[in-house]
């Protein structure tokens, strides 16, 4: 089993080569506002109910689109409209018509709060294709980590109705889940809810530094012990209910033996290689998670998004500079390549956690 798992996993470093190589555009990321209607616990970006700054214009990103069509840099993209809350925004069933007239599918992530019935109808009208919902454990708990008394019940509603719309195939939908040391214990008890409610596809990833979350850390972070026990406990549903409902784990990192166990691939971080994220402010970087200066190639106002994909990323696409502390004789590197960037402030600085030495030897 072992010597198959190697051997696989041979075979895909040199297929991530040859993606590294092309860098062909399939996921895009709108941060298309800063605005939240909450203010929640572990968020990354420490949005506000009132950003400093302001919206990007609609124009300006279909100006994205436009090179990106006309540079051919993408033959199958789809677009993610995020935030903060993108329900926020007036125009957004506008940005969905538009965007599916320009031949790409689109959708959103939301915290579900403002997602009722009627709107959720009117984005379907618009071409949306995919939605992600978060929900983050039993009511007590998603309240307490959103700081929002109603937001569960909201959020809950909202995923009720995808659920309908999804089981008769008018789009892709999934739940995601932040676990912290608010939910960790009552895992198994909400995964059983899930599928009661007729959640198909569930998403789980763990609190790193970043934004709000940084000051929330020793409070939300799950200990060594517990993060063993949630990656036994992703691995152990993927076994038993994978016919009832399909889970993955995050990104964030390298998990050797729980490679394959725990997600439907191995650990691959495609920031800036299939991945490029279109900040509210125009910069440019790989996925939204990785804010830090050192990884914002660009801007929009400045460059076309596709000069800068065509000539800048080779932070993330040459990930040598990674080779250095921890990770400097690490027996994994070829496997890893320095963990998420997500995971760095900058290029100089030791990377966050490593999530195989520090949390699973």
């Amino acid at each position: 089993m072992k010597i198959l798992k190697e051997f696989k996993h041979f075979v895909f470093r040199q297929y991530r080569r040859r993606e590294i190589k092309k860098h062909e555009l399939d996921y895009l990321f709108w941060e298309c506002t800063l605005r939240c209607n909450l203010n929640c616990l572990h968020c990354g970006s420490d949005c506000l109910k009132n950003s400093q700054i302001p919206d990007m214009p609609k124009e300006d990103f279909f100006s994205v689109l436009d090179d990106i069509s006309s540079s051919g840099l993408s033959r199958n993209l789809t677009i993610c409209i995020t935030g903060g809350e993108p329900l926020l925004r007036d125009d957004l069933l506008l940005v969905g018509r538009k965007i599916r007239e320009k031949g790409f599918k689109w959708g959103i992530v939301t915290n579900g709060l403002m997602l009722d019935r009627e709107r959720f109808i009117s984005l379907l009208n618009a071409k949306m294709s995919s939605l992600s919902i978060s929900l983050d454990g039993f009511e007590l708990q998603h309240n307490k980590l959103r700081c929002n008394s109603n937001s569960f019940s909201k959020a809950f509603e909202a995923v009720k109705t995808a659920v309908e719309f999804s089981q008769k195939g008018f789009l892709i939908f999934d739940v995601i889940t932040c676990v912290s040391s608010l939910n960790f214990s009552s895992l198994e008890k909400f995964r059983d809810f899930l599928i009661d409610s007729g959640v198909k596809r569930w998403r789980i990833f763990s609190i790193f530094s970043s934004g709000r979350a940084d000051k929330n850390l020793e409070f939300l972070s799950l200990s060594k012990t517990q993060y063993r026990e949630l990656l036994d406990f992703i691995s152990f549903t993927r076994k038993n209910f994978g016919n009832k409902i399909s889970l993955n784990y995050s990104c964030e990192g390298f998990l050797d033996d729980y490679e394959l166990e725990v997600r439907d691939y191995f650990y691959f971080c495609r920031a800036g290689i299939s991945v490029a994220s279109v900040m509210c402010d125009g910069s440019l970087t790989g996925c939204l998670s990785v804010r830090a200066k050192d990884f914002i190639q660009g801007n929009i106002y400045e460059k076309s998004f596709s000069e800068i994909w065509k000539n800048g990323f080779s932070v993330m696409r040459d990930r040598r500079w990674a080779k250095k502390n921890k990770c400097q004789k690490c027996n994994f590197w070829q496997k890893c390549l320095g963990g998420g960037l997500h995971l760095y402030k900058s290029v100089d600085s030791e990377i966050s956690h490593c999530n195989l030495k520090d949390f699973l030897t």
